[in-house]
């Protein structure tokens, strides 16, 4: 009985790392479809994407199953960023306000610039299971969005964000040491404005959505 079970976990095992060197040889292959991507890039090849208008920083784990797609936009994905299992991100939408003809019907040359916004998530942002995001959407650096969350406008800097549609539950930390946290992190160009940060946590709402740069 012992040796069945033995041989039983041996087989499971190899079946195991039998799916894992399938799933790093697949990722190899399929990670020169992005549209670029840095160091570091680990995705599930199991997932559903775009490539050609998806870009990818350093030191990014797009989580398991998930689904990225934009046709006619840009999804731009910064550094160190981590997504939970199947989040969804839409880089675009379907036209619908034409009389007379079915949504299906309406072909991609028909789409305005409205329609195909993109989306684009800052660095150091980690986003929860099954959270979705919708085209013109940016996700501020250093923000969490919450699993299950659905995100219709963009999240400012450092908000934790949740619910249906997403809001802002909180900030990561006081606008102190947000500002000690960034000197830590990015050269003195690049850190954010205290007054914008003073503001945003002021206001504790999300931003206007907007279109991603060409």
């Amino acid at each position: 009985m012992k040796a069945g079970k033995s041989i039983l976990s041996a087989a499971g095992l190899a079946l195991c790392l039998a799916e894992r060197v399938k799933r790093r040889i697949l990722m190899v292959i399929y990670r020169p479809l992005f549209a670029s991507y840095g160091r570091n890039f680990w995705f599930d090849p199991a997932g559903d994407y775009s490539f050609a208008n998806i870009y990818v920083g350093d030191d990014v784990f797009l989580g398991v199953r998930p689904s990225l797609s934009a046709t006619r936009s840009k999804i731009v994905i910064g550094n160190k960023v981590m997504f939970g299992p199947e989040v969804t991100i839409r880089g675009g939408n379907h036209r619908t306000d034409l009389v007379g003809r079915f949504m299906g019907d309406v072909t991609e040359a028909e789409k305005r610039l409205e329609d195909d916004l993109g989306a684009v998530i800052e660095d150091d942002v980690w986003i929860g299971t099954r959270a979705v995001i919708v085209h013109g959407v940016t996700i501020g650096r250093g923000a969490i969005v919450g699993a299950g969350a659905v995100v219709t406008k963009s999240v400012p800097p450092y908000a934790i964000v949740g619910g249906v549609p997403a809001k802002v539950m909180r900030f990561r930390w006081d606008v102190e040491t947000v500002l000690r946290h960034e000197a830590f992190l990015y050269p003195a160009e690049q850190r954010l404005e205290r007054g914008i940060l003073e503001r945003w946590q002021k206001e504790r709402v999300m931003l206007a959505t907007q279109r991603t740069k060409p």
